[in-house]
C-alpha cells in the first residue's frame, strides 16, 4: 500500500464508530501523533456572524479601553482567532485599529503616535516600538 498508514485509519474511522473515539492515536509514517479536526463550516451564514461578532469585539474593545486596556487587547486577540478560523478577512477599519506586531488595540494619543511622511502615514506603537506604514497615495477609481 502506498498510502500514508493516517490517511488508511481515517478513512477506516469514518466508516466504524469504534476508531472514530481512537482517532486522536494516530501516527503518521514517522510515529508523530497526528490530531485531526472537524471541518469547518464555510457557509456565508457562519461568516456573516463572526463578522457581526468582529465588530462586537472591536466596540467593546473601544468601550473598554479606559478602564481596562489589557481587556481591550484580549478582544483584539478574540477577533483575530474569529477571523482566522471562519477563514476571513478583517475590514480595513478593523485593521488599523490594532498593531500588526504585538497585536494591542490602538488608541490615538493613549498608546499610538501617528505622523504622516512623505505621502505616507506612519503608525508608532508604543507598546512595541513598531512602525507600520501605510500609504496615502490612492488608485484612481
Amino acid at each position: 500500500m502506498d498510502l500514508p498508514r493516517y490517511i488508511l485509519v481515517n478513512k477506516i474511522s469514518m466508516i466504524s464508530p469504534l476508531l472514530f473515539l481512537l482517532r486522536t492515536l494516530i501516527v503518521d509514517n514517522n510515529r508523530n501523533p497526528v490530531i485531526l479536526m472537524k471541518e469547518r463550516s464555510r457557509t456565508p451564514a457562519t461568516k456573516k456572524i463572526a463578522m457581526e461578532r468582529i465588530e462586537i469585539l472591536f466596540e467593546q474593545a473601544r468601550l473598554e479601553f479606559s478602564r481596562h486596556p489589557e481587556r481591550s487587547n484580549r478582544f483584539v486577540g478574540l477577533a483575530r482567532r474569529i477571523a482566522m478560523r471562519q477563514r476571513i478577512r478583517i475590514d480595513r477599519e478593523f485593521r488599523r485599529k490594532f498593531c500588526h506586531h504585538c497585536y494591542a488595540f490602538l488608541v490615538p494619543g493613549n498608546n499610538v503616535r501617528i505622523r504622516v511622511h512623505r505621502s505616507n502615514v506612519v503608525v508608532t506603537c508604543h507598546r512595541c516600538n513598531k512602525r507600520t506604514r501605510y500609504s496615502l497615495v490612492r488608485p484612481y477609481v
